[in-house]
């Protein structure tokens, strides 16, 4: 397959002096490890926040994700492109306080309206994971984009586990108003930090404009679906309107953007075959990676002593257990990174998303075979973070590699908005598979999935990781049509 390789788009910075570099690989690391931690820690909260709010629904507790969600799915597009245009300190600091702002507002609000108002603007400000992209690139000189990669695949990874190990640690010995407290202390020095680390230099596309209409409609369909994905099972039918209207709102956005003077995205770089495939595959390692914790966190922790003898499974872990059960998850995250760098560099991406792909639907796969025992899971984990993290390397780099240095933040948000796209997805399967058959908790009126859901969940999930394999197929297609 012909590889999207073009070093004439790679500007080169002057790089910054050494003693400056620890300091800004630190703060982009932060930024990601937080921004991470946040949407992680939430499902270990779900049940403290049901009772801390007095939530009785299901629509009412999954409205707290869904806020994240769609705060996240504004940011991804608005948040990256701000840095090219008004500066990378800017940018920062911007999303900064905005994540300290959502962190403050259920702190001192205390209620379930200021938890999901809090929600909405962390999610926005979330978008902070995919700065360092830009902001590396741009002061380290030609090897920004492999120390930008490596820091979100790496961080992210961390704060993965960082959040689902914290959201356990809240549950035993924290007030959730305490969390949000410390949320905000932590976000506010991160916002400090930010200003004083990131270095201040001119916009890098200081003659662009952020388009008003394009924008806001792109983050109104987007929003569409990803309303769709996250509350679908709740709504039934009537989420096929969303969907129906996110859909056809994306086509006539993207017709009108290939013609508007001041597009939102470089629509010609989505045009590329290679790079619309790289961004195909980081949606489908994203709903992969979403699929496989939402299976792991949901059967980890159910009790099989409140279940009939009939239907008992389940490890009866708790939430912080959960959390530590997926520590291999963020070791072998830390290597795939390295493992997908140099072959992504050199024109190779193609053969890194087999192989993450390959690699991840073995873990499924191992998984859905065997999902009864704890060291069962921590083999799993260690398969599943190699190989999510190989083609999240590859597609991060490949779009980095397709655009010049300017329109970074771009780059990062065409291949964010895809990521935050696959999770809601990933999500949406398994929540709809694990509603099809359900199993009564003895005591407490609460339901739970039957066992045999947890397999077929795992075998739907490496069937989404097979998909890579005919994204490439197609994109390989497409590129001999072109030389055609």
């Amino acid at each position: 397959m012909a590889e999207l390789h073009r070093p004439d788009l790679v500007r080169t910075a002057p790089p910054l002096p050494a003693a400056r570099r620890v300091p800004l690989l630190s703060i982009g690391a932060v930024l990601v490890v937080l921004t991470n931690a946040v949407i992680f820690v939430v499902p270990p909260l779900l049940p403290v926040i049901a009772t801390h709010y007095h939530l009785v629904t299901l629509a009412q507790t999954t409205w707290v994700y869904t806020a994240l969600t769609l705060g996240g799915g504004a940011g991804f597009i608005l948040l990256p492109r701000l840095a090219d245009l008004y500066g990378d300190r800017n940018a920062s600091v911007l999303a900064s306080a905005f994540l300290t702002l959502g962190a403050l507002i259920p702190a001192v609000g205390n209620s379930y309206p200021s938890l999901l108002a809090g929600c909405l603007v962390m999610g926005f400000g979330g978008a902070a994971q995919l700065l360092p992209l830009g902001f590396l690139r741009r002061n380290l000189g030609e090897r920004g984009i492999t120390a930008g990669v490596a820091v979100l695949v790496i961080a992210t990874g961390v704060g993965i586990v960082v959040g689902m190990i914290g959201g356990g640690l809240i549950v035993q010995n924290l007030s959730l108003r305490s969390f949000f407290f410390i949320l905000t202390a932590a976000f506010a020095v991160t916002t400090v930090a930010s200003y004083a680390t990131i270095p201040h230099t001119p916009p890098a596309e200081p003659s662009g404009r952020v388009g008003v209409v394009g924008t806001v409609w792109m983050i109104g369909w987007v929003a569409a679906i990803l309303l769709t994905l996250t509350q679908g099972l709740v709504w039934g039918a009537g989420a096929l309107i969303p969907l129906a209207l996110g859909v056809a709102g994306g086509i006539l956005w993207l017709r009108v953007e290939r013609k508007s003077a001041s597009a939102v995205f470089d629509v010609s770089l989505m045009k590329t075959p290679l790079v619309t495939a790289a961004c195909v595959c980081i949606a489908l390692f994203a709903a992969v990676n979403s699929a496989y914790l939402l299976l792991v966190s949901d059967y980890a922790q159910v009790v099989p002593a409140t279940l009939r003898p009939a239907d008992a499974y389940g490890l009866g872990l708790s939430a912080l257990q959960t959390g530590w059960l997926m520590v291999p998850f963020a070791v072998t995250f830390l290597l795939g990174g390295a493992i997908a760098d140099r072959p992504a560099a050199n024109g190779r991406g193609a053969s890194m998303f087999v192989a993450g792909a390959l690699v991840s639907a073995a873990g499924l796969a191992w998984l859905a075979l065997a999902h009864d025992q704890q060291w069962q899971y921590l083999v799993g984990a260690a398969v599943m973070g190699l190989g999510c993290s190989i083609g999240y390397a590859a597609g991060f780099a490949i779009a980095q590699r397709a655009v010049p240095e300017e329109k970074a933040g771009m780059a990062a948000g065409v291949a964010g908005t895809f990521m935050a796209v696959g999770f809601a997805v990933g999500t949406a399967l398994i929540s709809a598979d694990l509603s099809v058959s359900v199993t009564p908790v003895r005591g407490t009126g609460e339901e739970v999935a039957t066992a045999d859901l947890y397999g077929s969940g795992y075998w739907i999930a490496a069937v989404v990781a097979l998909l890579v394999l005919a994204t490439l197929v197609v994109s390989r297609a497409r590129a001999r049509r072109r030389l055609a």
